[in-house]
């Protein structure tokens, strides 16, 4: 009897020992899984010092065109003084058939430019090209000359007639030694019929850049 009551003893002492040490079997081991709590929270924390990124068409910037005719350089300098302050494009009006020097010379009265001027029905100025490529994308547009005999230039009659200036804002300016801006933008406006025009503004042959910018400046374009 007792040796029964020992072995039953025993074997319950076996079972106890095997149902302790199969509850756990990884308890002495070191964790497998790599902690990863901080790497998740810097990914997936939104940072409330973020802004929204905006929308760029609502600040969209005006595409500015400069186009001119320049007979001596004073207004092609002029233009592009504007240009670069107003970080636009430029685009010369050259007639197909220049002038010359001698075709400039006005106290010559048998000069090409005296002329054309004596008899209007000749001022209809063929040029190289009269119309810009991506034309629709300007905004702005500036038209300088110079005078001649108080009025633009002639050979940027054939550009003006030639374009479509509706939605656009159009700036004349001139360059002269001493003759005013007159009439001229109001007669290339009427030749138009398109377009916004302001008054615009005449610049001395030799004006520098701090003045043709500064007049930029008052337009306040932006």
């Amino acid at each position: 009897m007792k040796k029964l009551t020992a072995f039953l003893m025993s074997m319950l002492l076996v079972f106890s020992f095997a149902a302790c040490s199969s509850t756990n079997p990884d308890n002495d081991s070191p964790a497998t899984t790599p902690d990863t709590s901080i790497e998740n929270d810097t990914n997936t924390t939104p940072n409330e010092n973020e802004t929204e990124p905006t929308d760029s068409t609502d600040t969209a910037k005006k595409n500015v065109l400069v186009v001119y005719y320049s007979a001596t350089g004073s207004t092609e300098r002029v233009a592009g003084y504007i240009a670069d302050a107003a970080d636009g494009d430029t685009f010369e009006l050259i007639p197909a058939d220049e002038y010359s020097s001698a075709d400039l010379n006005y106290g010559d009265q048998s000069s090409r430019v005296v002329y054309e001027h004596e008899h209007p029905d000749e001022r209809d100025i063929e040029l190289v090209e009269d119309t810009v490529e991506n034309w629709d994308d300007y905004d702005i547009i500036f038209i300088g000359y110079p005078i001649w005999w108080q009025i633009a230039a002639w050979p940027v009659d054939g550009f003006v007639k030639a374009n479509d200036f509706t939605g656009k804002t159009v700036i004349p300016f001139c360059t002269s030694a001493s003759s005013g801006l007159g009439d001229s933008g109001k007669l290339l406006e009427e030749m138009a019929g398109t377009g916004s025009w302001l008054e615009g503004q005449r610049f001395s042959s030799g004006a520098s850049e701090s003045i043709v910018k500064n007049w930029l400046d008052s337009l306040e374009l932006d």
